[in-house]
């Protein structure tokens, strides 16, 4: 045996293993060699393909770092070629190379054991070769710590895992192949896309694509049904009221004011009947009851009702708050009016759509049913009452609240739209009864008497002195801005008295007060109507009958103060 053939043959004994320096020896020496070639003397050197230990066909042009896509991993199922095998002698052998290379560079694979001795007249049968192309792709096996490294595979490992990893490595690639060649079709989702602008709340989202896990209720225990229901109440409450947050974002703001907080306002409570003229609505209440009179109301709740005798001062009140909102942005100390009546809730429709229809601010309805309003107005800090029923007046005078029964005039009369005026009388109304005692129980002359000598003591307040001093509160907020001469308010003491004999005595004890009245009236016992036609006041406050009757023939309106010694006398 030759020395070649025993070197070749100790290279391919078992368990032999290849560094990487005899590697690249071989493949120095033998450069231009692509498979090992059978030689005998005299004969013609014949090509012989490489093959494994089994014998099988290996590619040359197969490499593990190889980014061809037509490239296929091995396959050792592949036939031997019937055109790469050639008629050998007995004795001769056949040694083959196969290459490999590492990750990062090609490197020559140990050389496999001599393949077996073939006959010449032995053909080996064949199978039809399937291209590799052709087959599907295998997808690849989860390797948790598969990281590529160009580190070559040494001699520790053995040969058979590495040519496992190798076919795994083979996979991986032809199913990345297959997957650059191929358009991947990914099923598109069946949920609509929304928008990037739009924004929706999560549990409109919800809505919309449903749940993907059912719940079984039945599952559920007691507690958790009504915390899961609970939630979902919180959720559509939480989208309800961000459209509606979004909505009155869109809608410009209302030029409608606020009404001022009731522990700073100046609260003027009035009655329905004393709003409006609704004598004929009395009628039918106390002719057919209170059936008919409420199937009237809610049939005619569109039917606007007509001003009555408190109107033109319910205007002129909220001149005055405009005027100071527009000195005072922010000011508080307004006039706030409520509607308070004994009507039934089923009447508020049609009030509300009268004062709508008036313009008229007022926010704070009290309908008590038929019960009387008079135990609502301390709760409202009332500091005026205005009705047309003069027992509830009584009633609100008798728990110490200024009331007054209203009264329309006979007659229309023009009021000054853009000026605030109120007349008092003086004893029973803005100062008490005392000098009233004197003057019915003694004359006149004792009268006179008694308030000369008692001139320097201030008289006792009456029912009205407070709402006296709620308006020169106001005044002077005017005065403040150079504004007394344009003022919106006006006040008029028209009294009874003789400016010479009693009327020092009034003046000193408003002074003593700190009031001021912008002008005092003293008649001497004169009739007050044709005064009080020149003074036009929008509500004339008298505690006496005779005199609201009388300026009532003149068109003024009148409020009647039930207070003092002459409701006795009469």
């Amino acid at each position: 045996m030759s020395q070649t053939s025993l070197k070749q043959k100790k290279k391919n004994e078992p368990g032999m293993r290849y560094s990487k320096e005899s590697l690249d020896a071989e493949k120095r020496k033998d450069p231009d060699k692509t498979g090992a070639r059978l030689s005998t003397q005299g004969s013609q050197e014949i090509p012989v393909p490489n093959t494994d230990s089994r014998g099988n066909i290996v590619r040359n042009q197969w490499s593990r770092t190889s980014r061809s896509p037509s490239t296929g991993a091995p396959s050792v199922d592949e036939p031997r070629s019937r055109n790469s095998i050639a008629k050998q002698a007995p004795n001769s052998t056949a040694t083959s190379r196969t290459s490999s290379a590492s990750p990062s560079q090609h490197e020559a694979s140990p050389p496999p054991q001599t393949s077996e001795k073939l006959s010449i007249s032995q053909t080996p049968q064949t199978r039809p070769i399937t291209p590799l192309d052709s087959q599907p792709p295998t997808p690849p096996e989860p390797e948790p710590n598969s990281k590529r490294t160009s580190k070559v595979y040494g001699g520790s490992e053995p040969w058979n895992l590495r040519e496992t990893r190798d076919t795994k490595e083979g996979q991986l690639r032809d199913y990345a192949h297959s997957c650059d060649s191929r358009e991947l079709i990914i099923p598109k989702s069946h949920y609509p896309r929304t928008p990037p602008t739009e924004w929706k709340s999560y549990v409109q989202r919800r809505l919309q694509y449903g749940t993907s896990v059912d719940v079984d209720q039945e599952c559920l225990s007691e507690a958790q049904q009504r915390q899961r229901q609970q939630m979902e109440e919180d959720e559509v409450d939480e989208a309800y009221w961000t459209s509606v947050s979004m909505l009155y974002e869109k809608i410009p703001s209302c030029a409608r004011p606020r009404p001022p907080k009731p522990k700073h306002a100046i609260t003027i409570a009035v009655s329905s009947r004393a709003l409006f003229n609704m004598v004929d609505d009395r009628r039918i209440y106390e002719e057919e009851g209170l059936e008919k009179y409420m199937e009237y109301q809610l049939t005619n709740e569109n039917v606007i009702l007509t001003p009555g005798p408190a109107f033109r001062f319910v205007k002129a009140l909220q001149h005055v708050n405009s005027r100071l909102r527009d000195l005072y942005p922010e000011e508080q100390d307004l006039f706030d009016i409520v509607l308070m009546t004994n009507n039934h809730a089923q009447v508020g429709v049609r009030l509300i759509n009268s004062v709508n229809h008036y313009g008229l601010l007022i926010d704070r309805f009290c309908l008590t049913g038929g019960k009387s309003p008079i135990g609502y107005l301390k709760a409202y800090l009332t500091n005026l009452y205005l009705s047309a029923d003069s027992e509830k007046v009584q009633e609100a005078i008798k728990e110490g609240i200024a009331s007054a029964t209203m009264f329309a005039g006979a007659k229309d009369m023009a009021y000054c739209d853009t000026q605030l005026r109120v007349a008092f009388d003086g004893d029973a109304v803005l100062f008490s009864d005392e000098s009233e005692h004197i003057a019915k129980e003694h004359g006149l002359d004792k009268f006179f008497q008694h308030e000369t000598l008692f001139e320097n003591k201030p008289l006792a307040q009456g029912p009205l002195k407070g709402f006296l001093e709620d308006l020169g509160k106001l005044q002077k907020k005017f005065y403040a801005k150079d504004e007394r001469l344009l003022c919106p308010i006006r006040t008029y003491l028209v009294t009874a008295r003789s400016a010479a004999s009693s009327g020092a005595r009034v003046l000193k004890t408003l002074r003593r007060w700190g009031l001021e009245i912008d002008e005092a009236l003293f008649l001497a016992g004169a009739p007050k109507g044709p005064i009080l036609v020149k003074i036009r006041p929008h509500i004339f406050f008298d505690d006496q009958m005779f005199h609201i009757e009388a300026a009532q023939k003149f068109g003024t309106i009148t409020a009647h103060v039930p207070y003092g010694i002459a409701q006795k006398r009469n």
